[in-house]
């Protein structure tokens, strides 16, 4: 709450950034699915081709993560998220007119243009400014909007190709997502920080007269920067890839033990519990050591995918889901999280960009990879534990490097 009693801005800021989420995830990384399955229906071109465009997508979000976050630390969110909203709506709205599979590539170069400012360094270098006590809450609050995008996105977008087809259809998609994001994009994120309405962080009165309170200084140094940056961005690329290649497969692993209805429904229940996973830590963000808790989470899914793999039954694959599922939420959002608390606000969109662009890099090769190793072994177990081991490797490398960093 700012001084005189109306709500502080920043809260504005977030709850914006949430509906950006939404639109991000459920046109860019959860649409993904849809748009293989529906243009591979409509046209009949094989999978790869399709998938491999998509991979495309992937790997351009990955290489403008650092471009991103340097842009809004110097021009503010409003005009790099406006050209991601427009990027993002282009590009969906041409896939549908695609007649040809090399047409899908430049469509879905503007699609990861999009993804790219409209997911997680473009939300947490909008927020990273406006809080310092609530930077944790008001970052997961924000990429919140990610489960809204996998809980109702991906199906409206599916009710929408089911009722107008496959061109009309992405076409009103994306024109959706262009009318509601540009005029609030315009609104609510056309300032940079809270100095620009003459208040401090979190709302309270500017630095000159009270000093910004910090609920956990910023502890990165020239000494330690490097051991901390890159020890986060290793943790998080292993566990983030393995987290992309589950997801993508989760349908297929469930389905022979589920059947296409049950696997579907199993595969919506993880989504539910990914979003109350986020609820948790929006709750408790503020008051942990993230980095701490990040390494443990990664070690619930390495227990999760574990059992996935040695104990293939309906209850383990049920239960693992749900349990693997509650962590995607804090895996997704605990990476900037632990770069804004660690190295603070000043440079934050630029300093986690480089994070981001390795975790961008590793993660978009998990669906692949899990594909090539279910391929090769004949079956998902030898994958999964492979992944487990990964994830492992993961929280290692968090804990590890926090150390080296004094953490």
């Amino acid at each position: 709450m700012a001084a005189e009693g109306r709500i502080f801005h920043g809260w504005a800021v977030v709850a914006a950034c949430f509906v950006v989420a939404s639109f991000g995830w459920g046109l860019g990384l959860f649409g993904a699915s849809v748009y293989l399955q529906a243009i591979t229906a409509a046209h009949g071109w094989p999978v790869a081709k399709v998938a491999s465009a998509i991979t495309v997508f992937l790997l351009v979000s990955a290489a403008a993560q650092r471009a991103v976050g340097r842009g809004i630390d110097r021009w503010g969110p409003r005009p790099v998220l406006a050209l991601g909203t427009v990027a993002m709506a282009s590009g969906v709205a041409l896939l549908g007119q695609a007649s040809a599979p090399w047409q899908l590539y430049p469509c879905f170069v503007l699609v990861g243009i999009g993804w790219s400012t409209l997911s997680t360094t473009g939300i947490s270098a909008t927020v990273a400014p406006w809080f310092e006590r609530h930077q944790g809450r008001s970052i997961t609050l924000a990429i919140m909007g990610a489960s809204v995008g996998a809980i109702a996105g991906v199906p409206l977008l599916l009710l929408a190709l089911a009722r107008l087809g496959l061109g009309a259809g992405l076409a009103m998609a994306g024109l959706v997502a262009a009318c509601v994001l540009l005029p609030l994009i315009g609104w609510v994120l056309r300032f940079r920080g809270p100095a620009e309405l003459g208040l401090g962080r979190d709302g309270d009165a500017p630095p000159k007269e009270v000093a910004p309170r910090a609920a956990d200084p910023p502890v990165a140094t020239p000494a330690n920067r490097r051991a901390l940056l890159w020890s986060a961005a290793l943790g998080f690329a292993l566990g983030l890839t393995v987290q992309l290649g589950f997801i993508t497969h989760h349908l297929a692993l469930a389905e022979p033990l589920l059947g296409t209805a049950g696997a579907g429904l199993l595969v919506s229940a993880t989504g539910l519990v990914a979003f109350i996973g986020r609820l948790v830590l929006a709750r408790i963000a503020d008051g942990v050591h993230v980095r701490r808790l990040a390494a443990g989470i990664l070690l619930l899914q390495t227990a999760a995918l574990l059992a996935l793999a040695l104990w293939p039954s309906v209850p383990i694959l049920i239960g693992a889901s749900l349990a693997y599922g509650y962590a995607i939420g804090h895996v997704t959002t605990l990476a900037p999280v632990v770069v804004r608390r660690e190295f603070g606000a000043a440079g934050f969109g630029a300093t986690y960009g480089s994070a981001a662009t390795v975790i961008g890099f590793a993660s978009a090769f998990g669906p692949a990879l899990f594909g090539l190793l279910r391929d090769a072994f004949g079956g998902y177990g030898p994958s999964l534990m492979l992944a487990s081991l990964a994830t492992l490797a993961g929280s290692a490398a968090l804990l590890l490097g926090g150390r080296a960093g004094g953490r």
